[in-house]
């Protein structure tokens, strides 16, 4: 049976639980020189309306880069269900007290040790314009014996279902 959303609602709602399952991920940002730039981040915000959030030090080379260009992509990737998610967007920088307190985690402490009262501490939103995701069914060692039997065969293997969504 297919797991292929029937309505652009039900593929968003899957985007939503994979970016839940998965939580950190790799934010890409564009360098003043052209280059791609990907590190590691931590999603704060677990219900994904189209908006993700994360907390950063306002004087970070990825907040600079944001504020020259702000059109980001985010990764996920969810080895333990064999899914990823491809997040396109626009960021931007600020910070609103009210709605970082909502977002505060104790554990952001080991990078902010002052917590919200940290110098400098600012939020990250990307704002969704699209999301792309691939959803492999099985487990590993069912993905693994398919591309075993593809180099045997020579014929592809099945690797899931992959959607496209627009917000």
């Amino acid at each position: 049976m297919s797991n292929e959303p029937t309505s652009a609602a039900e593929a968003r709602a899957r985007v939503t639980e994979l970016v839940r399952a998965a939580r950190i991920c790799m934010l890409t940002t564009m360098a003043l020189d052209g280059r791609q730039v990907s590190r590691p981040m931590g999603l704060q915000e677990a219900e994904f309306d189209g908006d993700l959030w994360f907390f950063a030090h306002a004087d970070s080379a990825k907040v600079r880069q944001i504020r020259v260009n702000p059109e980001v992509n985010v990764a996920f990737s969810d080895q333990k269900h064999n899914a990823w998610v491809s997040v396109s967007g626009t960021a931007n920088e600020g910070f609103d007290r009210a709605h970082a307190e909502r977002l505060w985690n104790p554990l952001l402490e080991t990078w902010f040790p002052d917590g919200l009262d940290t110098p400098g501490l600012t939020s990250i939103k990307v704002h969704a314009s699209s999301a792309e995701y691939w959803d492999s069914p099985g487990s590993t060692m069912v993905n693994l014996l398919g591309f075993a039997r593809a180099a045997v065969t020579g014929r592809a293997p099945e690797a899931g279902e992959n959607h496209a969504v627009t917000y």
